[in-house]
Protein backbone atom coordinates (compact mmCIF):
# COMPACT_ATOMS: atom_id res chain seq x y z
CA UNK A 1 0.00 0.00 0.00
CA UNK A 2 1.45 3.28 -1.19
CA UNK A 3 1.98 5.64 1.86
CA UNK A 4 1.09 9.18 0.24
CA UNK A 5 2.48 12.26 1.63
CA UNK A 6 1.04 15.44 2.16
CA UNK A 7 3.42 16.83 -0.78
CA UNK A 8 2.56 14.17 -2.84
CA UNK A 9 -0.94 14.66 -2.39
CA UNK A 10 -0.80 18.44 -3.13
CA UNK A 11 1.23 17.48 -6.68
CA UNK A 12 -0.75 15.04 -7.73
CA UNK A 13 -4.29 16.80 -7.14
CA UNK A 14 -3.01 19.89 -9.49
CA UNK A 15 -4.31 19.01 -11.82
CA UNK A 16 -7.75 19.30 -10.88
CA UNK A 17 -7.74 23.49 -9.82
CA UNK A 18 -11.73 23.14 -10.15
CA UNK A 19 -12.88 20.30 -7.64
CA UNK A 20 -12.41 19.27 -4.08
CA UNK A 21 -11.35 22.82 -2.66
CA UNK A 22 -10.31 26.25 -2.97
CA UNK A 23 -7.22 26.16 -4.82
CA UNK A 24 -5.90 29.73 -4.02
CA UNK A 25 -7.24 28.79 -0.43
CA UNK A 26 -5.15 26.04 -0.10
CA UNK A 27 -2.05 27.67 -1.52
CA UNK A 28 -2.13 30.14 1.06
CA UNK A 29 -2.62 27.92 4.00
CA UNK A 30 -1.60 24.51 3.38
CA UNK A 31 0.61 24.28 -0.05
CA UNK A 32 2.67 26.90 0.71
CA UNK A 33 4.18 26.13 4.17
CA UNK A 34 4.36 22.89 3.02
CA UNK A 35 6.49 23.75 -0.07
CA UNK A 36 8.61 26.43 1.92
CA UNK A 37 8.62 23.50 4.52
CA UNK A 38 10.48 21.09 2.36
CA UNK A 39 12.51 23.86 0.71
CA UNK A 40 14.41 24.68 4.03
CA UNK A 41 15.04 20.94 5.16
CA UNK A 42 11.70 20.34 7.60
CA UNK A 43 10.91 16.79 7.87
CA UNK A 44 7.31 16.23 7.97
CA UNK A 45 6.56 15.59 11.81
CA UNK A 46 2.89 14.36 11.17
CA UNK A 47 1.35 10.96 11.33
CA UNK A 48 4.15 9.39 12.99
CA UNK A 49 3.92 5.65 14.41
CA UNK A 50 4.33 4.38 17.54
CA UNK A 51 5.16 0.83 18.22
CA UNK A 52 3.67 0.53 21.81
CA UNK A 53 1.05 2.03 24.32
CA UNK A 54 2.50 5.83 24.68
CA UNK A 55 3.21 6.63 28.35
CA UNK A 56 6.13 9.16 29.23
CA UNK A 57 8.26 7.21 26.98
CA UNK A 58 7.30 6.18 23.32
CA UNK A 59 9.06 3.75 20.25
CA UNK A 60 9.55 5.06 17.24
CA UNK A 61 11.21 2.65 14.66
CA UNK A 62 12.51 0.95 17.67
CA UNK A 63 14.25 3.96 19.22
CA UNK A 64 12.72 5.03 22.18
CA UNK A 65 11.78 8.63 23.27
CA UNK A 66 10.80 10.55 25.99
CA UNK A 67 7.36 11.55 25.10
CA UNK A 68 5.35 15.04 25.75
CA UNK A 69 2.57 14.17 23.39
CA UNK A 70 -0.08 11.82 25.10
CA UNK A 71 -3.13 12.25 26.46
CA UNK A 72 -2.56 9.52 29.33
CA UNK A 73 -2.44 11.74 31.92
CA UNK A 74 -3.07 9.85 34.92
CA UNK A 75 -0.85 6.91 33.55
CA UNK A 76 -3.82 4.66 33.42
CA UNK A 77 -3.53 3.55 29.95
CA UNK A 78 -3.04 0.25 29.48
CA UNK A 79 -3.88 -0.67 33.29
CA UNK A 80 -3.86 -4.61 33.52
CA UNK A 81 -7.38 -4.18 35.07
CA UNK A 82 -8.46 -2.37 31.66
CA UNK A 83 -6.83 -4.53 29.50
CA UNK A 84 -8.46 -7.45 31.31
CA UNK A 85 -11.62 -5.86 31.25
CA UNK A 86 -11.65 -5.25 27.83
CA UNK A 87 -10.58 -8.88 27.12
CA UNK A 88 -13.56 -9.99 28.56
CA UNK A 89 -16.11 -7.64 27.47
CA UNK A 90 -14.51 -8.21 23.66
CA UNK A 91 -15.23 -12.17 24.81
CA UNK A 92 -19.00 -11.69 25.18
CA UNK A 93 -20.09 -8.81 23.30
CA UNK A 94 -17.47 -8.08 20.40
CA UNK A 95 -15.96 -4.91 19.25
CA UNK A 96 -18.43 -2.93 18.19
CA UNK A 97 -21.86 -1.97 19.35
CA UNK A 98 -23.63 -3.51 15.74
CA UNK A 99 -25.76 -0.84 15.26
CA UNK A 100 -27.51 3.00 16.67
CA UNK A 101 -28.52 2.78 20.51
CA UNK A 102 -32.00 3.73 19.58
CA UNK A 103 -32.19 0.19 17.07
CA UNK A 104 -30.47 -2.03 18.56
CA UNK A 105 -27.01 -1.14 19.71
CA UNK A 106 -28.07 -0.70 23.27
CA UNK A 107 -25.56 -2.58 25.44
CA UNK A 108 -25.67 -2.78 29.60
CA UNK A 109 -21.53 -0.98 29.58
CA UNK A 110 -23.48 2.25 28.22
CA UNK A 111 -25.87 2.33 31.02
CA UNK A 112 -23.15 2.09 33.24
CA UNK A 113 -20.76 4.29 31.86
CA UNK A 114 -23.72 7.36 31.87
CA UNK A 115 -24.77 6.68 35.44
CA UNK A 116 -20.85 6.85 36.68
CA UNK A 117 -20.82 10.39 34.69
CA UNK A 118 -23.58 11.41 36.11
CA UNK A 119 -23.00 10.25 39.66
CA UNK A 120 -19.75 11.97 39.24
CA UNK A 121 -21.04 15.79 38.62
CA UNK A 122 -23.64 14.86 40.93
CA UNK A 123 -26.70 15.43 38.25
CA UNK A 124 -29.54 13.40 36.78
CA UNK A 125 -28.22 11.81 33.56
CA UNK A 126 -25.48 11.55 30.81
CA UNK A 127 -25.15 10.73 27.24
CA UNK A 128 -22.10 8.83 25.60
CA UNK A 129 -21.40 10.09 22.06
CA UNK A 130 -18.62 7.92 20.03
CA UNK A 131 -16.61 10.72 19.62
CA UNK A 132 -15.83 13.79 21.57
CA UNK A 133 -15.59 16.15 18.66
CA UNK A 134 -19.11 15.18 17.72
CA UNK A 135 -20.65 15.27 21.24
CA UNK A 136 -19.94 19.07 21.06
CA UNK A 137 -20.93 19.51 17.52
CA UNK A 138 -23.86 17.64 17.60
CA UNK A 139 -25.28 18.92 21.23
CA UNK A 140 -24.47 22.86 20.23
CA UNK A 141 -25.87 22.21 16.35
CA UNK A 142 -29.61 20.27 17.62
CA UNK A 143 -29.46 22.55 20.71
CA UNK A 144 -29.66 25.96 19.52
CA UNK A 145 -31.03 27.64 16.16
CA UNK A 146 -30.89 30.57 14.01
CA UNK A 147 -32.98 32.81 17.11
CA UNK A 148 -30.63 32.26 19.63
CA UNK A 149 -26.98 32.84 20.38
CA UNK A 150 -23.78 31.45 21.50
CA UNK A 151 -21.22 33.01 23.47
CA UNK A 152 -17.90 31.30 23.37
CA UNK A 153 -14.41 31.64 24.47
CA UNK A 154 -12.19 33.33 21.67
CA UNK A 155 -10.08 29.76 22.15
CA UNK A 156 -12.84 27.56 22.43
CA UNK A 157 -11.95 24.40 20.29
CA UNK A 158 -12.83 23.81 17.03
CA UNK A 159 -15.34 21.16 17.91
CA UNK A 160 -17.63 24.12 19.79
CA UNK A 161 -17.02 26.69 16.79
CA UNK A 162 -18.21 24.21 14.22
CA UNK A 163 -21.31 23.07 16.32
CA UNK A 164 -22.14 26.81 17.19
CA UNK A 165 -21.64 26.91 12.92
CA UNK A 166 -23.96 24.20 12.55
CA UNK A 167 -26.61 25.48 14.83
CA UNK A 168 -27.00 28.83 12.73
CA UNK A 169 -27.20 30.82 15.86
CA UNK A 170 -25.94 33.94 16.01
CA UNK A 171 -21.90 33.63 17.75
CA UNK A 172 -20.56 35.48 19.73
CA UNK A 173 -16.72 35.14 20.48
CA UNK A 174 -15.32 37.32 23.36
CA UNK A 175 -11.71 37.62 24.20
CA UNK A 176 -9.90 34.80 25.71
CA UNK A 177 -11.10 34.21 29.25
CA UNK A 178 -12.16 37.61 29.63
CA UNK A 179 -15.23 38.32 31.72
CA UNK A 180 -15.52 41.87 31.35
CA UNK A 181 -15.45 40.96 27.88
CA UNK A 182 -18.38 38.55 27.71
CA UNK A 183 -20.51 40.36 29.75
CA UNK A 184 -20.09 43.31 27.40
CA UNK A 185 -21.38 41.06 24.86
CA UNK A 186 -24.05 39.64 26.51
CA UNK A 187 -25.02 43.73 28.02
CA UNK A 188 -25.12 44.43 23.94
CA UNK A 189 -26.67 40.77 22.49
CA UNK A 190 -28.88 38.72 24.88
CA UNK A 191 -32.01 40.68 24.64
CA UNK A 192 -31.91 40.29 20.91
CA UNK A 193 -32.02 36.44 20.74
CA UNK A 194 -34.35 33.80 22.53
CA UNK A 195 -32.23 31.24 23.87
CA UNK A 196 -28.30 31.91 24.42
CA UNK A 197 -25.61 29.68 25.80
CA UNK A 198 -22.18 30.30 27.39
CA UNK A 199 -19.41 27.91 26.30
CA UNK A 200 -15.94 27.92 27.89
CA UNK A 201 -13.47 25.01 28.54
CA UNK A 202 -12.53 24.09 31.88
CA UNK A 203 -9.12 24.04 31.15
CA UNK A 204 -8.06 25.47 27.85
CA UNK A 205 -6.08 22.84 25.20
CA UNK A 206 -3.48 25.54 23.97
CA UNK A 207 -2.77 27.97 26.71
CA UNK A 208 -2.84 25.63 30.20
CA UNK A 209 -5.35 28.05 31.81
CA UNK A 210 -8.39 28.15 33.55
CA UNK A 211 -11.22 29.72 33.37
CA UNK A 212 -12.75 32.09 36.04
CA UNK A 213 -16.12 30.35 36.05
CA UNK A 214 -17.83 31.65 39.35
CA UNK A 215 -18.03 34.14 37.55
CA UNK A 216 -19.38 33.20 34.43
CA UNK A 217 -21.78 31.91 36.59
CA UNK A 218 -22.79 34.76 38.32
CA UNK A 219 -23.26 36.34 34.38
CA UNK A 220 -24.97 33.31 33.35
CA UNK A 221 -27.75 33.81 35.73
CA UNK A 222 -27.77 37.61 35.21
CA UNK A 223 -28.42 37.52 32.02
CA UNK A 224 -30.40 33.75 31.74
CA UNK A 225 -28.33 31.91 29.66
CA UNK A 226 -27.57 28.27 29.54
CA UNK A 227 -23.60 26.84 29.92
CA UNK A 228 -22.12 24.29 28.97
CA UNK A 229 -18.37 23.57 30.04
CA UNK A 230 -15.90 21.36 28.08
CA UNK A 231 -13.66 19.63 30.44
CA UNK A 232 -11.75 17.43 27.64
CA UNK A 233 -8.59 18.25 29.54
CA UNK A 234 -9.74 19.18 32.77
CA UNK A 235 -11.27 16.37 34.06
CA UNK A 236 -8.98 13.60 35.76
CA UNK A 237 -6.81 16.87 36.16
CA UNK A 238 -7.95 19.89 38.44
CA UNK A 239 -9.65 19.22 41.75
CA UNK A 240 -7.98 16.97 44.67
CA UNK A 241 -9.48 13.70 43.11
CA UNK A 242 -9.45 14.78 39.43
CA UNK A 243 -13.20 15.55 39.30
CA UNK A 244 -12.49 18.97 37.08
CA UNK A 245 -13.25 22.27 37.38
CA UNK A 246 -16.31 22.34 39.55
CA UNK A 247 -14.02 20.79 42.03
CA UNK A 248 -11.51 23.06 41.14
CA UNK A 249 -13.68 26.12 42.64
CA UNK A 250 -16.02 23.89 44.69
CA UNK A 251 -18.99 24.97 42.77
CA UNK A 252 -22.69 23.37 42.54
CA UNK A 253 -22.06 21.19 39.43
CA UNK A 254 -26.22 21.93 38.89
CA UNK A 255 -25.43 25.72 38.03
CA UNK A 256 -23.83 24.16 34.90
CA UNK A 257 -26.29 22.92 32.54
CA UNK A 258 -23.92 20.82 30.35
CA UNK A 259 -20.93 19.40 31.49
CA UNK A 260 -19.14 17.73 28.42
CA UNK A 261 -16.13 16.11 28.65
CA UNK A 262 -14.00 13.40 25.81
CA UNK A 263 -12.89 10.08 26.96
CA UNK A 264 -9.97 10.16 25.45
CA UNK A 265 -7.74 11.95 27.62
CA UNK A 266 -7.82 10.95 31.42
CA UNK A 267 -10.16 8.39 30.50
CA UNK A 268 -8.38 6.36 28.24
CA UNK A 269 -10.93 5.67 25.43
CA UNK A 270 -12.41 7.43 22.76
CA UNK A 271 -15.87 9.26 22.91
CA UNK A 272 -17.60 11.96 24.44
CA UNK A 273 -20.05 12.92 26.48
CA UNK A 274 -22.53 15.41 28.04
CA UNK A 275 -23.78 15.04 31.72
CA UNK A 276 -26.87 17.30 33.04
CA UNK A 277 -30.63 17.63 33.55
CA UNK A 278 -32.57 14.27 32.93
CA UNK A 279 -34.82 16.28 30.44
CA UNK A 280 -32.08 17.65 28.46
CA UNK A 281 -30.15 14.32 28.14
CA UNK A 282 -33.63 12.51 26.79
CA UNK A 283 -33.97 15.33 24.27
CA UNK A 284 -31.00 14.43 22.84
CA UNK A 285 -30.95 10.92 23.09
CA UNK A 286 -34.00 11.06 20.88
CA UNK A 287 -32.92 14.42 18.47
CA UNK A 288 -29.10 15.31 18.59
CA UNK A 289 -27.81 13.42 15.28
CA UNK A 290 -24.66 12.74 16.47
CA UNK A 291 -26.18 10.10 18.25
CA UNK A 292 -29.43 8.71 16.80
CA UNK A 293 -27.34 8.56 13.48
CA UNK A 294 -24.26 6.77 14.52
CA UNK A 295 -23.56 3.66 15.66
CA UNK A 296 -23.28 3.29 19.53
CA UNK A 297 -20.14 3.16 21.00
CA UNK A 298 -18.31 -0.17 20.84
CA UNK A 299 -18.68 -2.18 24.66
CA UNK A 300 -14.87 -2.53 25.12
CA UNK A 301 -14.14 0.88 25.09
CA UNK A 302 -17.05 1.74 27.06
CA UNK A 303 -16.18 -0.65 29.67
CA UNK A 304 -12.15 0.61 28.99
CA UNK A 305 -13.49 4.32 29.95
CA UNK A 306 -15.23 2.99 32.96
CA UNK A 307 -12.63 1.40 34.61
CA UNK A 308 -10.10 4.51 34.14
CA UNK A 309 -12.76 6.96 36.03
CA UNK A 310 -12.99 3.99 39.12
CA UNK A 311 -9.23 3.62 39.26
CA UNK A 312 -9.13 7.49 39.39
CA UNK A 313 -11.62 8.06 41.90
CA UNK A 314 -9.97 4.71 43.87
CA UNK A 315 -6.14 5.98 43.40
CA UNK A 316 -6.25 10.04 43.93
CA UNK A 317 -2.47 9.99 44.48
CA UNK A 318 -2.55 9.61 40.53
CA UNK A 319 -3.85 13.23 39.92
CA UNK A 320 -1.53 14.82 43.17
CA UNK A 321 1.29 13.00 41.55
CA UNK A 322 0.12 15.05 37.44
CA UNK A 323 -0.61 18.39 39.60
CA UNK A 324 3.17 17.95 41.33
CA UNK A 325 5.55 17.60 37.94
CA UNK A 326 2.84 19.99 36.08
CA UNK A 327 4.21 22.79 38.20
CA UNK A 328 7.37 21.54 38.44
CA UNK A 329 7.20 21.61 34.51
CA UNK A 330 6.17 24.98 34.48
CA UNK A 331 8.84 26.42 37.24
CA UNK A 332 11.60 24.70 35.76
CA UNK A 333 10.74 26.39 31.91
CA UNK A 334 10.34 29.76 33.61
CA UNK A 335 13.34 29.70 36.00
CA UNK A 336 15.41 28.79 32.51
CA UNK A 337 13.41 31.86 30.61
CA UNK A 338 11.51 30.37 28.69
CA UNK A 339 7.84 31.49 27.62
CA UNK A 340 5.07 29.49 28.70
CA UNK A 341 2.23 32.24 28.07
CA UNK A 342 -0.40 32.20 30.67
CA UNK A 343 -0.28 28.51 31.55
CA UNK A 344 -0.89 27.38 35.37
CA UNK A 345 0.93 24.54 35.83
CA UNK A 346 -1.70 21.33 34.75
CA UNK A 347 -1.04 19.06 32.40
CA UNK A 348 -0.64 21.70 29.17
CA UNK A 349 2.27 23.81 28.91
CA UNK A 350 3.18 25.50 26.00
CA UNK A 351 6.77 27.15 25.14
CA UNK A 352 5.83 29.93 22.75
CA UNK A 353 8.69 30.46 20.15
CA UNK A 354 6.50 32.73 17.72
CA UNK A 355 6.94 31.78 14.29
CA UNK A 356 5.34 28.55 12.80
CA UNK A 357 8.81 27.37 11.25
CA UNK A 358 10.64 27.99 14.40
CA UNK A 359 7.77 25.67 15.92
CA UNK A 360 8.86 23.11 13.33
CA UNK A 361 12.43 22.55 13.46
CA UNK A 362 12.48 23.29 16.99
CA UNK A 363 10.39 20.14 17.40
CA UNK A 364 12.55 18.27 14.67
CA UNK A 365 15.78 19.25 16.58
CA UNK A 366 14.20 17.98 19.46
CA UNK A 367 13.62 14.70 18.46
CA UNK A 368 16.82 13.97 16.98
CA UNK A 369 17.64 14.01 20.64
CA UNK A 370 15.11 11.63 21.44
CA UNK A 371 12.60 13.84 22.57
CA UNK A 372 9.04 14.12 21.10
CA UNK A 373 6.77 17.07 21.17
CA UNK A 374 4.59 18.71 18.60
CA UNK A 375 4.37 22.05 16.82
CA UNK A 376 1.28 23.99 17.15
CA UNK A 377 1.23 26.57 14.22
CA UNK A 378 -1.25 28.92 12.66
CA UNK A 379 -4.38 28.49 12.30
CA UNK A 380 -4.59 26.41 15.09
CA UNK A 381 -3.37 29.25 17.44
CA UNK A 382 -2.66 33.10 16.02
CA UNK A 383 0.04 33.78 13.87
CA UNK A 384 3.43 35.05 15.50
CA UNK A 385 2.20 32.83 18.85
CA UNK A 386 3.55 29.45 17.43
CA UNK A 387 4.69 26.46 20.40
CA UNK A 388 5.83 23.45 21.31
CA UNK A 389 2.90 22.22 23.61
CA UNK A 390 3.78 19.54 26.64
CA UNK A 391 1.56 17.20 27.20
CA UNK A 392 2.41 16.10 31.03
CA UNK A 393 1.64 12.73 32.42
CA UNK A 394 1.72 11.44 36.14
CA UNK A 395 3.98 8.92 34.74
CA UNK A 396 6.80 11.57 33.41
CA UNK A 397 9.66 12.06 36.22
CA UNK A 398 11.69 15.51 37.14
CA UNK A 399 14.89 13.93 35.92
CA UNK A 400 13.09 14.14 31.72
CA UNK A 401 11.39 17.45 32.44
CA UNK A 402 15.09 19.00 33.09
CA UNK A 403 16.37 17.10 30.17
CA UNK A 404 13.82 18.41 27.97
CA UNK A 405 13.69 21.96 29.34
CA UNK A 406 17.89 22.49 28.81
CA UNK A 407 17.44 20.83 25.49
CA UNK A 408 14.79 23.14 24.24
CA UNK A 409 17.12 26.09 25.65
CA UNK A 410 19.54 25.27 23.72
CA UNK A 411 17.93 24.06 20.45
CA UNK A 412 15.60 27.34 20.16
CA UNK A 413 18.46 29.82 19.07
CA UNK A 414 19.63 27.22 16.25
CA UNK A 415 15.91 27.09 15.26
CA UNK A 416 15.85 30.57 14.69
CA UNK A 417 18.83 31.09 12.94
CA UNK A 418 17.69 28.35 10.42
CA UNK A 419 14.88 31.12 9.83
CA UNK A 420 16.58 33.80 9.82
CA UNK A 421 19.37 32.83 6.96
CA UNK A 422 17.06 31.48 5.32
CA UNK A 423 15.17 34.72 5.32
CA UNK A 424 18.13 36.21 4.45
CA UNK A 425 19.06 33.77 1.45
CA UNK A 426 15.83 33.90 0.01
CA UNK A 427 14.90 37.72 0.62
CA UNK A 428 11.37 36.90 1.58
CA UNK A 429 8.87 37.27 4.75
CA UNK A 430 8.11 33.85 6.31
CA UNK A 431 4.44 34.94 6.92
CA UNK A 432 2.11 35.55 4.05
CA UNK A 433 2.47 38.86 2.14
CA UNK A 434 -0.29 41.44 1.44
CA UNK A 435 -0.95 40.41 -1.84
CA UNK A 436 -1.41 36.47 -1.49
CA UNK A 437 -3.76 37.15 1.60
CA UNK A 438 -5.99 39.08 -0.92
CA UNK A 439 -6.01 36.64 -4.06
Amino acid sequence: MKNTSSQDFVRDNAQYPQTGFNRKRAKLSFERMVDMAREMGLEDPLFVCHERAAKSTACIDGKEYINFSTYDYLDINAHPEITQAVAETAARFGTSAGASRLVGGERPQHRLLERAFADLYEVDDAIVYVSGHAANVSTLGFLFGSRDAIFHDGLAHNSLVQGALLSGAERYSYAHNDCASLEEMLKKHRAEHKYAVIVTEGLFSMDGNIPDLPRIIELKKKYNCMLLVDEAHSLGVLGNTGRGVREYFGIDPRDVDMWMSTLSKAMCGCGGFIAGRADLIRYLKYGSPGFVFSVGMPPVIATACYKALEIMLREPERVRKLQKISKYFLSYARERGLDTGAAQGYAIVPIIVGESMTAGFLSQALYRRGIYVMPVSFPAVKEGTARLRFFISASHTEEQVRQTIDAVVEEIPNARKIVEDYRKTHQLEMNMSESETEM
